[in-house]
């Protein structure tokens, strides 16, 4: 198989020779002829021992720049299928498409979610089959190829595209998996998930109401309710069922529920559509969009005047949609995002209970007026009576209770209702046979006493609603106050998010502004431009197309200085544009954008439940129907005990002298089953873990540590060794220059500069894609810089190298001329007065028209009859020994210098090593580096990214609970084996896959703070379990009477107030997280 292959960079026939006799020894390689006048090679090669990029990458590496010819090599396109396992979202598929499609060889692929497949044509002579499955496994996936019989054997992709593919890549988080292996687990097709609001929720009870009934009806496949987000996570088979009619199915169960902006695949959006008078309206609408490219999906609800619309990014945005809808005849837009923020805070909740405590208040005040005044009196033994068996305490009792009971306890009867319809029991059910049958015993009762005729009023209970009321609309409005706080950190995120953007629309020029307008930023488009003004919030992720500004990033980013912007910087939607304005170009939009990231991970793990809280939720959803028996046990034990030892209740007798002693028993186990009905209560239980894990995502969100959801952050408490890997974790990610030396003249070196060697050296490589190479230009710069020299090493003044030739693994060789121009240039920028460079202040050698310039290892010089001194050589193993990469420079055959150069240890590293060690962590260390430049005692060398998920599980099975720590490049493995994930990074979309926690700051103290932060948090929870379960083990107990003897005995109305202030008291104990 033969090659074309462009060449530049050649100057004349030795650089013919170099690159014939250098390629020529390739293994695999036929024979190649190389023109300089048509600057190409064609080689002739055997594909299965290299390949074409192997060839461009040996000629590369000598110097030259080269690529495959357009139609050079032969073509033999092939298609492929590869199914593919682990895809969660679109992101995954943009992120595999960029990436394979970028090899060379691969002509096109399309990805598909839904069948979990890719379509690839492949060039079987420049990649193989095998390579692109390999390919996509090292990216996380699971891949088996559909057709076997298309791929062959070669060598591997990864080796051989080592140049071509420098992205890195961090593959979506799965679940946690034994081992990565070549079998393809079956999952669910054809299965979508929304999010969707949920309000009314009160207890546990609730929430396994919601869990339980839904979970049944055909379609669903998973349903998560969070009590304390107030939102569910519903994964479902749209082809059975749709997201209105799970709306719905919740609606029934008495709660309020609304889709969520977002959920699902691809983008969404929610419209509100006016004009609308019938059903045709309708379906015109529907019919309209879904013969629209890039329409998904649409549901248009006539009764709410609303559209849902699931749509492709790519292919159109929110204003398309709406155009279309307006040309239809009718007007849309989209809806607000406040409801989301309200529903955070719980502003209406707020207000609601606001409006039933005071309501109940009118009527409740009274009640324990009179109340207390007929205990203190005593005028209850000798009442006024209206008429025969009625007095007048009870008819005002009844006239105070009734529109309490009628209209104050709606809300609570059809919440109940609801509960009851579908047999579940919950907060509400205990709240309405408390109250009712208080009402109804006391109104029979009265009824038979005026039938009756009776001489005096019985005692009644008719001030226990009323009071229950009051304390209930208390606690729960004081309890709603309490959760907006839990929730202050998420609902401040979404308010960051911009309200306005400026679209800027050009003319058919491209370059003429047509014209500005100000538009909701949730109109905006992918490839919009967009104008920030200064002072304002840039409106949603870009990079900068014109202008120059500061940005404060502090907010998400929690950098706190400002960060500077100019033409090609990225800028993340939500921060301020400080002082300067602002051309961009949007790239993320909507539920895209790093902010709508950052809240929905917020968001899904204060949805998610802890381990702790599924048994929580378990208890509470036994507690209500548990309690009702006990209730019913007490009343029948006290009417047992009253009947057959009056003498117990003696000393209620004495309080209850009008009661005769039947009429006193009967009262008294009323009173005891009622009281227990009152003071019980699940939602302390329900309240303890989620809303700690809400403080605690919250508090860690400010001070950006992203935790996944309850189960992580449970987890994290329990971890004893933390692996790091090393690369852009303990270190810095790139090469840097930490050490020069300069030869001296014993050592056979000229009278040479540091500036004058940089300035030799950084022109030589500048070109260099090495990363050693860049690291030396960087350190050229800072170098020339700091000695005041602006020009030197700009690409404009650059001086020109030439006649590269280079050895793999050796070094090489170069002639850099027009160094003397640019000293001369760089000294006269620094002075207002003429500077003369003479023989006395540099050596002539600097200033020669040309030199020659050797760099790289002993042996390259050895090649060139350069001699090492013993002293240079010491010193580079020194660096050697350090874990550093020494090279060495010599110009026109003398040794000049040694360089060495490492991917330095981040400065807070040993810090953050010796913290978690001085908290009972062992933190080893997963790839090789200096251990003691961090501190850590124990190092896996030479840890292949396919053997770091093995070296975590050998920690797992020595019993560790193992935290696993990189920076996504081929960690996904790892990271998912590890019990907790931590992904070093900026929080973009694959990386809050790919993890467990992350860490926007790239600060690994913050792997310490969120530890720390778990065991707080953990702390809090356990201490919410103990005061719900010791108040109910205390409170029930002390309600039934239990400790009548020790004269402890307890009314209804003390009971409600007790149940209040419990869910109140654990709210509040968790807001201490804060502190």
């Amino acid at each position: 198989t033969s090659v074309v292959v462009s060449v530049t960079g050649m100057t004349c026939n030795s650089c013919v020779s170099t690159i014939e006799s250098e390629v020529g020894k390739q293994n695999g390689i036929i024979g190649i002829q190389v023109s300089l006048q048509n600057k190409q090679g064609v080689a002739q090669f055997n594909p299965l021992s290299i390949n074409p990029t192997q060839i461009v990458d040996a000629i590369d590496e000598m110097g030259f720049e080269s690529s495959i010819s357009v139609g050079g090599l032969r073509k033999r396109t092939k298609t492929a299928k590869i199914s593919i396992e682990g895809m969660t979202c679109n992101s995954c598929v943009q992120t595999i498409e960029h990436q394979i499609g970028s090899y060379t060889g691969v002509e096109s692929i399309n990805v598909s979610l839904d069948n979990k497949e890719a379509t690839v044509d492949y060039n079987p002579e420049l990649i193989t089959l095998d390579s692109i499955k390999d390919a996509i496994e090292d990216m996380g996936f699971d891949a088996a190829i559909n057709h076997p019989s298309l791929a062959t054997s070669s060598t591997s992709l990864m080796s051989s595209m080592s140049k071509v593919n420098k992205r890195k890549k961090v593959a979506p988080k799965q679940t946690k998996l034994e081992d990565l292996t070549d079998v393809a687990v079956p999952m669910e097709k054809d299965v979508e998930r929304c999010f969707i609001n949920v309000t009314g929720m009160t207890c546990a009870s609730c929430v396994n109401n919601i869990e339980r009934n839904i979970g049944r009806e055909e379609g669903i496949v998973s349903i998560l309710v969070g009590l304390m987000s107030g939102r569910a996570e519903v994964k479902y088979r749209p082809s059975i069922i749709d997201t209105t009619t799970i709306v719905q199915l919740i609606e029934d169960l008495g709660f309020g529920a609304s889709i969520q902006d977002g959920s699902g695949k691809g983008g969404q959006t929610e419209l509100n559509i006016t004009g609308m008078t019938c059903s045709s309206c309708v379906h015109g609408i529907e019919s309209r969009l879904q013969e629209v490219d890039g329409v998904t999906y649409i549901s248009v609800a006539l009764a709410t005047s609303s559209a849902i619309v699931k749509y492709d990014p790519e292919v159109l945005g929110v204003r398309d949609i709406i155009s279309l809808i307006e040309d239809c005849g009718f007007g849309a837009s989209p809806r607000s995002h406040d409801s989301r923020v309200g529903a955070l805070d719980h502003r209406v909740a707020i207000q609601q209970w606001r409006r039933s405590f005071l309501t109940a208040l009118i009527f409740g005040v009274p009640v324990m007026v009179i109340m207390i005044y007929y205990m203190a009196s005593g005028a209850h033994n000798n009442p006024y009576l209206i008429v025969p068996g009625l007095s007048l305490q009870n008819l005002l009792m009844f006239l105070l209770c009734t529109p309490v009971q009628v209209y104050g306890g709606k809300y609570f009867y059809v919440q109940a209702w609801a509960a009851v319809k579908h047999r579940m029991a919950n907060m509400d059910v205990l709240i309405v046979m408390t109250t009712v049958i208080c009402y109804a015993y006391s109104v029979i009762l009265l009824i038979v006493s005026m039938i009756q005729q009776a001489q005096g009023s019985p005692k009644t209970f008719f001030e226990t609603p009323p009071m229950l009321f009051v304390f209930i609309a208390l606690g729960r409005w004081l309890e709603h106050i309490a959760k907006g706080k839990t929730s202050e950190a998420l609902a401040k995120l979404m308010q960051l998010q911009a309200t306005e953007a400026i679209l800027v629309v050009f003319a058919s020029d491209n370059t003429t502004v047509e014209k500005e307008e100000s538009i909701s930023v949730d109109l905006v488009q992918r490839g919009d431009y967009l104008r920030v003004p200064p002072g304002t919030k840039i409106p949603t992720d870009g990079k900068v197309v014109e202008g120059t500004s500061m940005a404060d990033e502090s907010v998400i980013t929690g950098e706190s200085m400002p960060v500077t912007k100019k033409a090609g910087s990225s800028v993340i939607g939500g921060s301020i544009n400080l002082n300067g304005s602002l051309l961009m170009q949007a790239t993320h939009v909507g539920s895209d954008s790093a902010l709508s990231q950052i809240v929905r991970l917020v968001e899904e793990a204060q949805t998610s439940k802890a381990p702790i809280q599924q048994v929580a939720d378990k208890i509470a959803g036994k507690f209500v129907p548990g309690v009702i028996i006990l209730s019913l046990l007490t009343w029948v034990v006290w009417v047992i005990v009253g009947y057959t030892n009056p003498a117990v209740l003696s000393e209620y007798a004495k309080k209850h002298v009008f009661l005769s002693s039947h009429e006193m028993t009967f009262r008294f186990a009323f009173q005891t089953a009622i009281t227990v009905l009152a003071i019980a209560c699940p939602c302390a239980l329900g309240l303890a873990t989620p809303t700690a894990v809400m403080v605690g995502t919250g508090v860690g969100a400010q001070i950006g540590i992203l935790i996944k959801g309850g189960e992580p952050l449970e987890t994290s408490h329990k971890v004893k060794t933390v692996v790091f890997d090393k690369t852009g974790t303990i270190t810095h990610g790139e090469p840097r220059v930490v050490h020069e030396r300069l030869c001296t003249t014993e050592e056979g070196g000229s009278v040479m500069s540091l500036r004058h060697l940089m300035a030799i050296v950084g022109t030589a490589e500048n070109a260099s894609e090495h990363p050693l190479g860049a690291a030396v230009v960087k350190r050229a710069k800072e170098v020339t810089e700091w000695l005041g020299c602006t020009n030197v090493l700009r690409v404009e003044t650059l001086a020109t190298a030439t006649n590269f030739k280079g050895i793999p693994g050796c070094g090489v060789q170069c002639s850099v001329s027009g160094v003397q121009a640019l000293l001369l240039n760089s000294n006269n920028a620094y002075s207002s007065e003429p500077v003369s460079i003479t023989g006395d202040v540099v050596s002539g050698l600097c200033l020669q028209t040309s030199v020659v310039l050797l760099i790289g290892n002993r042996e390259w010089m050895q090649r060139n009859g350069i001699s090492i001194p013993d002293s240079i050589d010491d010193a580079m193993s020194e660096q050697e020994e350090c874990g550093y990469t020494a090279v060495l420079t010599a110009i026109n055959g003398r040794l000049e210098g040694m360089i060495a150069i490492a991917d330095t240890v981040k400065a807070e590293a040993a810090l953050a090593v010796h913290t978690l060690q001085h908290m009972g962590i062992d933190p080893p260390e997963i790839t090789h580096i200096n251990p003691y430049q961090a501190g850590i005692r124990n190092v896996y060398a030479e840890v292949l990214p396919s053997h770091k998920v093995g070296k975590v599980r050998q920690l797992q099975e020595k019993g560790h609970k193992v935290a696993m720590v990189g920076d996504g490049v081929n960690d996904s493995p790892a990271l998912a084996q590890a019990d907790v994930g931590v992904a070093i990074g900026t929080g973009t979309d694959v990386a809050v896959e790919a993890a467990d926690v992350v860490l926007i700051k790239s600060d690994l103290m913050d792997v310490v703070a969120a530890i720390d932060l778990s065991r707080h948090v953990i702390r809090r929870i356990r201490l919410n379990f103990v005061f719900a379960c010791v108040y109910n083990l205390i409170g029930i107990p002390l309600a039934a009477g239990a400790f009548y003897t020790l004269g402890v005995v307890l009314e209804p109305w003390m009971g409600s107030a007790a149940m209040a202030l419990s869910s109140v008291s654990v709210v509040t104990s968790s807001l201490f997280l804060k502190l």
